[in-house]
């Protein structure tokens, strides 16, 4: 495997300089303590963690995999004892709720530490990273019993926590699901059917696993509306907090996959497994969407780590490996040949990844500091930073898995031959970040929510949020120096707001139109998010070089990574736009019976 170095200076750019957090979060009620100190202390002893015992982990849960019993699933080696020193540090509890004995820092530095721990080993990651969703769902939606009884120990790490939405016969429509839940006289419910495609659903790191589960009370409405939601813990729990009697619930088998093979992928037997609601009865999908709204972020950083972990290793082997010469003349006059950065593709190739990273990790954090704002800002603030996180959510996810998914494809190219084979690692990051395009929404999925929902179902509203935020940038950044990257920015939002109108327009006669454009509409408008917050890394790299007066080479990177991306990947948004208005004929039109002969 390549080795991993956290990028901690990178991080520090984007959290002290980019978003100045520190001064965000002196605004934010219970955030003040969050310093820059502090959260760089944080970051760096992350790193530590991450670099040292994690990463090395990586191949070894790969090529060990999961081993299933009926006595249950066996992690790979060191796996077990790495979660042990994570609880130990108290990683677990970074974000969460004081009251309920999280450390309660805010989610940007929780989710610096999800992208470190995801591109050291994501397979690992995904055990301790499926508990904030269930921590989220449980801190917003449960009762106080309910968070005095789940709540301590999934923010502990003593337990972990899943979501259980799959069926065999379901994947995204949920409408169909049909696992039953039946009053019990005790106020509980029996729980009964099939989950699978469970990630973490069943291991021997914890003493627990507290599973979110969806299901149909007795003469629920059809479809979305009759859905509740449920807390099924793997093993009963006694008043007193402690684990108690082995519930209902068994893992039958886990999933032989492409990647991730150091996490186990479970179907679910649920045979009477006692549940308790929780929320209200029949509104468990919008209860569950503030489990997937923390899972879809968590798998954009996802597509973020595979980006970083992918880019490491192929700059490390294009500054070592020798093939033939440089266009220009040889740069490596003593050896037999130049190292291939020299070549004009694999630079390309390089650059894309480091330009998609480096983009994605200002969204990503942004993200995560709008999370901060909706949690503990003002009301009008906090309504302003949702319905920004509403609009943007969709795009993290799909765009930076997609994009994550060309950077890993991109290590591969750049190692050659050698990046087919095993031993280099480049093809695991491959297999491992393929998944992240499929679940919590696949592409099209999350292009439909945000060409349906947020963008045409708000008459617009959601996009001119953002729109509004590229105006005030660049209305407040006219030199000169920053016209190429201002002038390119406002064109593109102002073709954002017509294609937008077009795409409406065709829809209201023919819906299949907003269909037919959904995913390049949502490939279009991460190309132009991307473009936002490389302008505003540009401009403050100018200005910090401008006022400079030792080492500028980190700024000076930061511009030449920016004119890449300004000049090199949003120029895709050209084909895009002409895919999307193309219309839906040219794929409605042919009979099914037509489409093989």
């Amino acid at each position: 495997m390549p080795d991993y170095k956290a990028p901690l200076r990178d991080i520090g750019f984007v959290v002290n300089e980019v978003l100045e957090a520190e001064k965000v979060f002196q605004t934010l009620p219970g955030y003040e303590e969050a310093s820059t100190d502090l959260m760089d202390a944080i970051a760096a002893e992350g790193a530590k963690f991450c670099e040292e015992v994690l990463q090395p982990l990586n191949r070894v849960g790969d090529e060990e995999g999961c081993t299933w019993s009926e006595e249950g699933v066996t992690t790979p080696a060191g796996f077990k004892e790495a979660y042990q020193q994570y609880v130990d540090n108290g990683w677990p509890s970074l974000s969460a709720d004081v009251d309920y004995g999280g450390q309660g820092m805010p989610n940007l530095v929780g989710i610096v530490n999800t992208e470190m721990v995801g591109s050291a080993n994501w397979s690992w990651g995904m055990y301790p990273g499926l508990s904030h969703g269930a921590v989220k769902t449980i801190e917003e939606h449960g009762t106080e019993e309910q968070k005095q009884k789940y709540l301590t120990k999934l923010i502990s790490g003593e337990w972990t926590g899943t979501m259980c939405l799959t069926e065999s016969h379901c994947g995204s429509d949920l409408g169909l699901l049909r696992t039953k839940a039946e009053p019990n006289a005790d106020g509980s419910y029996a729980i009964t059917g099939q989950k699978i495609f469970i990630s973490a659903g069943e291991h021997d790191m914890t003493d627990n696993i507290v599973h979110i589960v969806l299901a149909r009370l007795p003469d629920a409405p059809e479809g979305t509306k009759g859905i509740s939601l449920f807390i099924v813990p793997k093993m009963n729990v006694n008043d007193d907090g402690s684990v108690g009697e082995r519930n209902g619930v068994y893992c039958g088998s886990i999933e032989h996959k492409m990647g991730i093979h150091g996490n186990a992928t479970c179907v679910l037997n649920f045979d009477g497994a006692k549940g308790y609601l929780i929320g209200p009865e029949n509104r468990g999908l919008n209860c569950m969407f503030t489990f997937m709204n923390t899972a879809r972020i968590g798998t954009a950083a996802q597509g973020l780590s595979h980006m970083e972990q992918s880019f490491q290793g192929a700059l490390t082997y294009a500054k070592e490996r020798l093939a033939m010469r440089s266009l220009t003349g040889p740069k490596n006059a003593d050896g037999p040949a130049d190292p291939i950065i020299v070549h004009p593709d694999v630079r390309k190739m390089l650059l894309t990844q480091k330009a998609f990273a480096e983009g994605s990790r200002a969204f990503l954090l942004y993200l995560a500091m709008l999370g901060d704002i909706v949690d503990k800002g003002a009301e009008e603030e906090a309504k302003n930073a949702d319905d920004l996180m509403s609009l943007l959510t969709p795009i993290a996810k799909a765009f930076m898995t997609e994009t994550g998914y060309e950077a890993a494809n991109h290590g591969v190219q750049i190692f050659g031959g050698h990046g087919f084979i095993s031993e280099w690692g480049m093809e695991q990051i491959v297999r491992d970040c393929r998944i992240a395009m499929l679940y919590e929404g696949t592409t099209g999925i999350q292009a439909m929510d945000l060409i349906g929902r947020k963008v045409l179902g708000s008459g617009g509203k959601m996009l001119l949020n953002f729109t509004t935020m590229i105006d005030e940038l660049c209305q407040a950044n006219s030199a000169e120096e920053d016209k190429p990257f201002i002038d390119a920015l406002n064109a593109k939002k102002d073709e954002w707001l017509g294609v937008s109108m077009q795409i409406g327009e065709a829809a209201m006669s023919n819906p299949d139109e907003a269909g037919s454009a959904a995913v390049d509409y949502l490939m279009y408008s991460g190309y132009i998010t991307l473009a936002y917050f490389w302008a505003k890394m540009a401009i403050i790299a100018r200005q910090k070089i401008a006022a400079a007066d030792d080492d500028t080479s980190f700024y000076e990177a930061k511009l030449m990574t920016a004119q890449f991306y300004f000049e090199r990947l949003l120029p895709r948004t050209e084909s895009l736009k002409t895919t999307m208005l193309a219309g839906a004929d040219n794929l409605m039109q042919m009979p099914e019976e037509m489409f093989a002969f």
